[in-house]
């Protein structure tokens, strides 16, 4: 599920490319999808600073990144899918939902909404990067995620005040790192009871294959839980 292109209102476009690359590796079949609604605003990613005169759609900006064949949100249902997983970048608080203006009062976008609470009732799995488990902690009340750190670290994890957040939101915060450690695998969290499965990506600030790594461990939990 996309919401956008572009880091600071969209889609993380290098981890929506290493989802798909872990998923074709592992054999799965895609199918991507956006909400049909306007983007919160649209950035000018050369200065960081809002386009004022400009507005773009969010289906038409993922359509990008899904080189043309996506669906409308509202056609994803559990019944065609084995799991479901939304990538990070900004536009998951600004368009998926209102997080990065409203914190912890955030609302959720309908349909994102229903297919969390969908896949998440049909005992299937749900993968969730970077910013995004912020949408499972606010839908799937008591959900165990990771966004990497809870202390800035001297710039390490610049964002680790969404730690926080997330647990006013009602879900439950678990410490992981972006990089490899003594586990098997670079880090991500799985909530075996809800099938949540998150990993921190660039809320680390960290060399680039760390993030493609972490993102594949998030994936091939994802597949293994499928049963498939």
């Amino acid at each position: 599920v996309l919401s956008g292109c572009g880091v600071y209102d969209g889609t993380e476009i290098h981890e929506a490319s290493a989802i798909l690359v872990h998923l074709s590796r592992g054999g799965a079949e895609v199918q991507m999808y956006a909400p049909d609604v306007p983007q919160m605003h649209v950035i000018d990613h050369s200065k960081g600073q809002p386009a004022d005169a400009e507005s773009r759609n969010v289906l038409v900006e993922s359509a990008r990144i899904a080189r043309g064949k996506i669906a409308s949100l509202a056609k994803l249902t559990t019944a065609d899918h084995d799991a479901v997983i939304f990538p990070g970048g900004f536009g998951a608080a600004k368009n998926l939902s209102t997080f990065a203006v409203d914190g912890k009062d955030c609302k959720v976008n309908k349909e994102v909404e229903r297919v969390l609470k969908d896949f998440h009732k049909a005992g299937k799995p749900i993968g969730l990067c970077c910013i995004s488990p912020v949408l499972a902690a606010k839908v799937l009340s008591g959900a165990e995620v990771t966004v990497g750190h809870e202390e800035e670290e001297g710039g390490k994890w610049p964002y680790a005040g969404t730690a926080g957040a997330i647990k006013e939101l009602g879900g439950k915060h678990c410490v992981k790192e972006a990089v490899f450690s003594l586990t098997p695998f670079y880090e991500a969290h799985v909530d075996t009871k809800n099938k949540v499965v998150t990993t921190p990506a660039f809320m680390c600030e960290t060399a680039l294959h760390h993030i493609f790594d972490g993102i594949g461990a998030m994936v091939k939990h994802v597949l293994k839980l499928t049963g498939k």
